[in-house]
């Protein structure tokens, strides 16, 4: 009997959060796993404002409370005052994996200059591995498929629940034992 496995999608915006406007992250979020997991997973979906605590506290719960081996954040990694999301991921982490940052700036900047400005970062905490990406699904979806590949076999290493991807979209890479 197969178990979904539960994934944290938490979208921070102000604006949103206040009704301001539709959030565009959780769909793009959803859309991107829908193409690329094989595994049977749902959805832990939370959209919240830009408040470094909320945001660590919701951190927490989606890991500790609801077992989510995987966390995806979006929006709040730029360089404004009020984009905190890579200080809240930084302050509830075991441990900072700058790789995935250093490799979604990278391949952001083949679409814009502005790159440079994200302060996107991974990280993990206990088993589980958070991932900052930006607002927008289009950056949502490059920067997804940018590391991705890595996903699985990282949440492998830090004693997570197996990850499958669908290699027609995207193929996860573990090495050879």
């Amino acid at each position: 009997m197969s178990t979904s496995v539960p994934i944290g999608l938490l979208s921070v915006s102000d604006r949103a959060s206040a009704g301001e406007y539709s959030d565009a992250g959780l769909p793009g979020l959803k859309d991107w796993l829908g193409k690329a997991l094989i595994t049977p997973w749902h959805a832990i979906e939370v959209l919240i404002p830009d408040q470094q605590v909320v945001i660590e506290e919701t951190l927490i719960k989606m890991i500790d409370v609801q077992h989510c081996p995987l966390v995806l954040t979006t929006g709040g990694t730029g360089p404004a005052p009020r984009d905190v999301t890579p200080e809240a991921t930084e302050a509830v982490a075991d441990r900072i994996l700058s790789g995935f940052g250093e490799q979604m700036r990278q391949a952001s900047l083949q679409y814009t200059p502005t790159a440079i400005l994200s302060r996107q970062i991974a990280a993990s905490r206990g088993t589980s591995l958070i991932i900052n990406l930006p607002g927008k699904p289009k950056a949502i979806a490059e920067n997804l498929d940018a590391v991705f590949a890595a996903v699985p076999y990282c949440l492998d290493l830090l004693g997570a629940v197996r990850l499958e991807t669908d290699p027609q979209f995207i193929s996860s890479f573990r090495p050879s034992s």
